[in-house]
């Protein structure tokens, strides 16, 4: 009694283990990699973009812009984007969620499990929309991506002339006020906007502030996940173009395969009568 209970018990181990192995092969590793990649992305340039707006609109009005007129209209387009922003985090939670379930779908690995499994032409046409859609993203996002590096580039300016005014050698001479920071030259306040620029002590002011550094760095994490959403992005394309030729593929197949089958229906038919009508004549 005890080596059947022993028998059964390792037959249960050997099932489970079976069991899992399988679930295991049915989850798509390139999917969940993209997925989880496209998520991350999105989430650091959403959120470091968002605070990072904050902080420059907080710098510009403290120290570069005075009257609230002269910077009126960047505060409303910091705050489109920072909407753009919520847009953009909530459909692409949405869409990753929906592209990670197309590749549970897909994945052959899934197919394996349901031997009656078959495509269908809307199947198709829905693995072909996203495959296009993915592409028109993807081209989007470089342009957030070149479009995200301009404000590290106009940081990155500040910070370079903050560490020469912070120098020895700028320290020995006499023309640290000749060293300015003018935000007006790039465009993001107009030329009558006072004071307009920064010069010696008060450029030094703005360089140890906090605000600065803060939103220059997290800049610089929001250009990398817009980069890293790019990958992503592209890593999609790729898993879904797969995917939809390998369900083109399997249609064609099944095609083949009907009709093979009735075509051997056919041919056994053809011999069944055959037997019939000479058994009927001996």
């Amino acid at each position: 009694m005890a080596i059947v209970n022993c028998k059964i018990e390792v037959y249960r181990r050997e099932g489970c283990f079976e069991c899992c192995i399988k679930c295991l092969g049915g989850v798509p590793y390139a999917s969940l990699v993209a997925t989880i990649l496209c998520f991350s992305g999105v989430a650091l340039f959403c959120g470091c973009g968002h605070v990072a707006l904050t902080g420059t609109v907080s710098i510009l009005e403290n120290h570069f812009s005075k009257t609230v007129s002269d910077h009126a209209l960047l505060t409303e387009v910091v705050q489109l984007m920072q909407y753009v922003i919520y847009g953009i985090a909530s459909f692409f939670f949405l869409y990753g969620i929906i592209l990670l379930a197309e590749g549970f779908y897909t994945t052959s690995a899934v197919k394996e499990l349901h031997s009656e499994f078959k495509t269908t032409a809307c199947g198709r046409c829905i693995s072909g929309m996203f495959v296009f859609l993915t592409y028109v993203l993807g081209v989007a996002w470089l342009g957030v991506f070149g479009f995200s590096a301009v404000p590290v580039f106009l940081f990155y300016n500040m910070w370079s002339t903050c560490q020469v005014l912070n120098s020895p050698m700028a320290n020995m001479t006499s023309s640290i006020e000749s060293i300015c920071v003018d935000v007006r030259q790039y465009g993001i306040i107009p030329w009558n906007a006072a004071p307009g620029k920064a010069c010696g002590a008060v450029l030094g002011e703005i360089c140890n502030t906090s605000e600065f550094y803060l939103s220059y760095h997290l800049y610089i994490v929001a250009c990398a996940g817009a980069g890293a959403t790019v990958i992503a992005l592209i890593h999609f394309l790729m898993i879904l173009s797969a995917n939809w030729a390998y369900l083109k593929d399997a249609s064609h197949m099944h095609v083949y395969q009907d009709i093979k089958m009735k075509e051997e229906q056919e041919l056994q038919d053809i011999q069944s009568r055959s037997k019939e009508q000479l058994s009927s004549y001996t």
